[in-house]
């Protein structure tokens, strides 16, 4: 999630799925020293998540906050997510600064990815102990509002290949479409990475370019009318709340 990193989408295990890398040559060209984005400032619409929770079947979400960061920052510990996302480690400061750069840019929206059994099951416990992953979309071509990169991570291995990461990606889409007025979303996946580009084409993604400088290729979405029903359909179950923040207490 953070803001100039490229996810690279894992393998069988469908860890992650599209964007970001903290580290990346040209996330760091589009956004500039530090990764500070200057693009949309105007496009305040890209904020309007941080008072909303989305209820869904197996995923809520919920917006990124200082809550978040320490588990989040546990979880970028790993060797294993550090190679997946082509990322280096951060320190604790640096992840609260991330966090704040995550809420306060206009051109980023992200949702922190709670599994939703044990947010209802138990009411009253801390969002962090809830955290699954992260999902997220940002606006990467200036002449172009309407087009959005989105990127998921499920960063704990037990909720792996359980489809919460296609569920977190639907309600994402549908969240782009209806909140944030975009009409064609991107997904950049490494090439080895089958599964997730089979998930992607499962959502009606279609691939679009190949790069052999990030070894990854681009898959495409366009909301056409008959596309937007459908998404609709399969996001249909899906509530909007307002969000408490700092409690995973259902509402």
């Amino acid at each position: 999630m953070a803001g100039w990193r490229r996810w690279i989408t894992a393998s069988a295990v469908d860890a992650f799925v599209g964007g970001g890398n903290r580290h990346s040559a040209e996330r760091t060209e589009r956004t500039g020293k530090n990764g500070v984005h200057t693009w949309f400032l105007g496009a305040a619409t890209m904020r309007l998540n941080q008072n909303t929770l989305l209820l869904g079947k197996k995923v809520v979400l919920v917006p990124y906050t200082s809550e978040h960061v320490p588990r989040y920052h546990e979880w970028m510990k790993s060797e294993e997510l550090q190679r997946l996302t082509a990322s280096e480690p951060l320190s604790l400061e640096q992840e609260y600064a991330m966090q704040r750069s995550w809420r306060e840019d206009a051109d980023k929206c992200t949702f922190i990815v709670l599994d939703a059994e044990k947010w209802q099951a138990q009411p009253g416990t801390t969002e962090e102990s809830c955290m699954v992953g992260d999902v997220n979309l940002f606006l990467t071509d200036l002449e172009d509002p309407t087009l959005g990169e989105i990127e998921v991570m499920i960063a704990e291995p037990s909720f792996r290949g359980k489809g919460l990461g296609t569920e977190a990606v639907l309600m994402m889409l549908s969240y782009g479409v209806t909140r944030l007025d975009l009409t064609k979303f991107e997904a950049k996946i490494g090439q080895g990475n089958e599964p997730s580009i089979r998930m992607f084409q499962k959502l009606h993604f279609e691939q679009v370019a190949v790069s052999s400088v990030f070894q990854e290729v681009t898959l495409r979405l366009t909301i056409s009318e008959s596309e937007h029903e459908w998404l609709l359909e399969q996001t249909s179950h899906v509530e909007e709340k307002p969000y408490r923040d700092g409690s995973a207490e259902p509402c």
